[in-house]
């Protein structure tokens, strides 16, 4: 009993037997103090966000091959979102979550070519927390960009472990990542781990959650799993092959075991420690299946024929009756799991909500559920899903119109791999129309049967896109020599570029030496003298770049070079203005062929 509750009850004995209107009342007033006591304790928030793990991808949603006995669980005690959706791929995903914006408000619409980091000037679920008393936790997988001013320890996080770029073994993580004992980041130091890099993530939070029970916290626990590459313990993977299941669907399954597996480990420290009546679990993935499908070859796709390997098989996958995967507007390509379970607010009776919802209503929830107030910040486009949580469907809008899209291109094209959305209907580009109550595969293309309804979407598609026009110009900057960050570390990942194929975004495009060069967007904080560390490799390898001429400008100034071939580095200084530029090298290799620096260096003096 509370120190509240302990005073309400001892006047309440002291009212007369007979006095018993005033009981009742007096138990009014005990009821709605008890009530102010518990909102005064803030919830601890666990959220927990998987990478390519589809709706299907769990055994209480009909997969009758995968073994997720803890997601089960969690499905079985939580209140479940089962029309819930989110972009196509990562980036956008993380960043419309972290801010209750659309993504590409945001400035991110890729998950490469500079098109991956979230405008700093955006207000993060953790930024908000943080102001009202909350510890904060990051671990694992970030994607919203690797160079100050967009890491995680820049966006409110108090405690960072992570690997950049949107998955281990991308250029911009540390060299030679594969999920076994990788060396990762704690903040902005490197350092190594014994383990596989899921159990890593959860073991870092759980540390975090136990260093901090004594105040609310909010644990973003962010797998790179089940994302590719597929690499897993066989005793994983090796139980699905046997029951007939390809090898990279049962590996694929083998990750999301072993997330699992931690989901259980999480949940029972969470009991453990005294902590689970009161915390808020969230359980959500970031777009549809990457591999609880098989691959189908675009010539093959049109006649409907499955790849070799898939058809070698007894299991097919399961998508839960959707059509669509990763990267599509189909519904499998964005409808997610998103279980929430707060025992102390009775969120845990298994309650399905079927109404329409989205990544971009997160941060407005949290925060109505806490009872807190937004902070000074861009405007929010999500809505609050309390009112749908405690039987108030009645003060939620009945028939919202959401949209969600895959661009993956420089800017923006109308109308690319998007989704508009009601409750009904389903728009892709402006010429499908599905009936998604009757026809939830998306079987029966029926715009023209109701051109109306085109219409009238379309134009509130025209709204949806007119509201992000000003946005395509813009270009998000790495802040240089600022007094936060006087170093600055760049990749080639985040070259803004006009084609992905020009984009050396992978450590396997840093090893066959990539013949392109793009440059970054950057901002000079401070006028003054920087040194620029031009390499092939990333820098810490310090390998020969067998180069023999570097170039570099920024702004508008130019310097260039000659090199040995033994040579490590380019390493120029030169005095810089403050404010926006441009920064690109070109190095020319011992066979005269060209091709920029993957990695730089920037360092103010």
């Amino acid at each position: 009993m509370t120190h509240h509750q302990a005073f309400c009850r001892s006047q309440m004995d002291k009212i007369p037997v007979n006095s018993y209107l005033s009981k009742i009342s007096f138990s009014i007033a005990l009821f709605i103090l008890s009530a102010a006591s518990v909102l005064a304790e803030k919830p601890n928030i666990v959220l927990v966000i998987t990478d390519d793990q589809g709706y299907g991808d769990i055994g209480a949603h009909g997969n009758e091959m995968i073994v997720t006995p803890a997601l089960d669980k969690l499905w079985a005690e939580s209140l479940r979102l089962t029309n819930f959706h989110v972009d196509p791929t990562c980036a956008p995903t993380r960043c419309a979550l972290m801010s209750g914006r659309y993504s590409t408000r945001t400035g991110i619409w890729h998950t490469i070519m500079g098109r991956s980091m979230m405008d700093s000037q955006e207000l993060t679920i953790a930024e908000a927390l943080k102001s009202h008393g909350y510890a904060t936790g990051h671990f694992g997988k970030w994607h919203l960009g690797d160079s100050y001013p967009f890491r995680p320890q820049d966006q409110g996080f108090d405690t960072v472990v992570w690997h950049k770029a949107g998955g281990v073994g991308q250029g911009p993580d540390y060299w030679g990542n594969d999920y076994f004992d990788d060396t990762y980041w704690r903040g902005d130091k490197t350092e190594a781990f014994k383990g596989y890099c899921t159990d890593i993530w959860f073991e870092e939070g759980m540390k975090f959650i136990k260093g901090n029970k004594n105040k609310p916290f909010f644990a973003y626990i962010s797998t790179n799993a089940p994302h590719s590459p597929l690499n897993v313990d066989p005793k994983y993977s090796e139980p699905y092959v046997k029951k007939g299941v390809s090898q990279n669907m049962a590996k694929f399954y083998g990750m999301i075991t072993n997330i699992d597996e931690n989901v259980t480990k999480l949940r029972r420290f969470l009991e453990d420690e005294g902590l689970s009546e009161n915390t808020i679990f969230i359980f959500m993935t970031d777009n549809g299946t990457a591999g609880g499908m098989p691959k189908t070859s675009k010539k093959k796709e049109k006649k409907g024929k499955k790849s070799k390997e898939a058809s070698a098989t007894s299991w097919k996958g399961f998508n839960a009756g959707m059509s669509g995967k990763k990267g599509s507007n189909m519904e499998g390509g964005h409808r997610v799991p998103f279980f929430l379970h707060w025992p102390k607010a009775k969120l845990n009776q298994g309650m399905d909500i079927s109404n329409l919802t989205a990544h971009i209503d997160i941060l407005p929830t949290l925060l109505d559920l806490i009872g807190l107030q937004k902070p000074h910040g861009p405007k929010i486009d999500g809505q609050s899903l309390k009112p749908l949580f405690f039987g108030q469907a009645d003060k939620f809008p009945k028939d919202r119109t959401l949209a969600v899209h895959s661009q993956r291109i420089e800017i923006p094209q109308k109308w690319k791999t998007t989704a508009l959305m009601t409750e009904r209907w389903r728009l892709l580009g402006d010429n499908q129309l599905y009936d998604i109550k009757a026809d939830p595969a998306q079987k029966s293309n029926v715009a023209q049967k109701y051109p109306e309804i085109v219409k009238r979407l379309s134009g509130e598609y025209d709204q949806w896109w007119n509201s992000f026009e000003p946005n395509f110009s813009n270009r998000m900057r790495f802040i240089l020599g600022s007094d936060e960050a006087r170093t600055s570390d760049l990749m080639s990942h985040d070259w803004l570029v006009s084609r992905i194929g020009d984009s050396p975004w992978h450590q396997g495009h840093v090893k066959s030496g990539k013949l392109s060069s793009g440059p970054w967007a950057v901002e000079i904080a401070t006028a003054g003298r920087y040194r620029i560390t031009l390499t092939r490799w990333a820098p810490y390898l310090k390998q020969a770049m067998n180069c023999k001429h570097a170039k570099l400008k920024i702004g508008e100034v130019e310097k260039e070079m000659p090199l040995k071939s033994d040579d490590e580095a380019a390493v120029f200084e030169v005095d810089l203005e403050k404010g926006p530029a441009m920064l690109q090298s070109w190095l020319t290799n011992d066979a005269d062929k060209i091709h920029g620096a993957y990695y730089a260096v920037v360092t103010r003096l």
